[in-house]
């Protein structure tokens, strides 16, 4: 037997990709299942971005670029960043990957040492955790609850920073809780991080566009917050190319450097084709994103009242992405057929069994008396899910 390494024996594996597998599975076995584990727009990439691949393509983009991306890229980006967040950076500024999964775990492995402690609210993103420890960090989960809409307050944050705190690690639009923290929220979490200037605050941006505020805030954005901050976005969300693999940061020069340096003895650049998509992306019609965006809302509002129409079912209404996180305690220590459903796992284990419905346990995002439903699938399936689940819930015995 091979001897693995103590790492990757303490790895877990992703709880949204492994629902997602036992999903299929049953599926393949004949049965109707709704998966709504996923955080995957079900849209297609639009045509102006598939059309600047095939030039792409054609005019043989197809070697080896620089490992931050092209010129050009980085440009695109800083444009954006520019245009769309009124935040100032340089090309040299900007370092491409393959997904901002990647960029977070080239940041994180480039200003961790070991004991160093990074700040994450709950619930978290499910890789989050693993990153951290992964780059020798120690993860100091701040929890939150659906009456917070899941937003942690200033004072917890400063309650739990202490002299090794290096990082504070957060999304905005949320994953998996959909909540938006606002203008003045930042700047009320920014008030705090002044006072902190070596702690870097990392800003997952990646459901930017899928926003139904009425515009995007980034923390970023207050005084004083670019310069000890670093911002990570993508393309995957708002313009639905999760298979494209691309990824961005926008950081110091002295991170963006060492990241760039680290990526170029891992993985080198991202994809040259879906480099040249990027621009297409970044710099046409945002027509497309925006009728998503629209779809996504009309989903949200139809998913959030078929679920709170479910007895004991709590959940807050988020401003963002395309996920609901209904808190359901409600539930646990109930039975079916005898056997105790202990928490949110065995609850989605039992829906996935009995219901055919595949959601992702609370635990893997830090809050177990909750259920992250994913709300990217048709207007049909979602009422077809939700009422699947409620006469499953129905039949637990108290």
């Amino acid at each position: 037997m091979t001897k693995l390494s103590q790492k990757i024996l303490e790895l877990r594996d992703s709880e949204t990709l492994a629902m997602a597998a036992r999903s299929r599975n049953l599926a393949a076995q004949g049965f109707s299942v709704i998966n709504l584990s996923l955080g995957e727009p079900d849209f297609p990439t639009p045509l102006h971005i598939q059309e600047a691949a095939h030039e792409a393509i054609r005019n043989n983009f197809t070697f080896y670029t620089p490992v931050a991306g092209y010129a050009d890229t980085r440009q695109a980006i800083v444009d954006k960043l520019r245009r769309d967040n009124h935040l100032e950076y340089k090309q040299e500024q900007i370092v491409c990957s393959t997904g901002a999964k990647q960029s977070i775990i080239n940041l994180l492995l480039c200003i961790l040492n070991p004991g160093d402690e990074v700040l994450l609210p709950a619930p978290y993103w499910v890789s989050y955790l693993s990153m951290i420890k992964w780059a020798s960090g120690t993860p100091v989960v701040l929890p939150s609850g659906v009456d917070q809409s899941y937003k942690v307050p200033p004072e917890q944050i400063e309650a739990g920073i202490t002299p090794k705190t290096r990082a504070f690690l957060f999304s905005s639009p949320c994953n998996p809780t959909g909540s938006v923290y606002t203008a003045s929220e930042l700047e009320a979490m920014a008030r705090v991080f002044r006072k902190y200037p070596d702690i870097v605050v990392i800003s997952d941006e990646i459901y930017e566009y899928i926003n139904f505020l009425p515009q995007h805030d980034s923390i970023l954005q207050c005084s004083g917050m670019q310069e000890r901050s670093v911002l990570i976005n993508g393309l995957s969300k708002g313009f639905s190319m999760t298979g494209w693999r691309f990824g961005y940061l926008a950081a110091s020069q002295e991170i963006a450097t060492s990241c760039t340096k680290l990526q170029g003895q891992f993985t080198s650049a991202t994809c040259s084709i879906t480099q040249r998509a990027a621009i297409a992306a970044l710099t046409g019609s945002l027509s497309p994103t925006h009728a998503m965006r629209d779809a996504f809302r009309k989903r949200r509002d139809l998913a959030l009242d078929s679920l709170l129409s479910i007895e004991g079912i709590r959940c807050n209404r988020p401003d963002g992405a395309f996920y609901l996180f209904p808190d359901i305690s409600h539930y646990l220590g109930r039975t079916f057929n005898g056997q105790p459903i202990r928490n949110s796992s065995a609850l989605c284990d039992y829906l996935l069994n009995e219901a055919h419905v595949a959601l992702v346990a609370g635990d893997a995002f830090g809050a177990p008396g909750c259920l992250r439903i994913s709300y990217a699938a048709s207007e049909v399936r979602i009422r077809e899910a939700i009422e699947r689940m409620a006469r499953a819930l129905s039949a637990l015995e108290t």
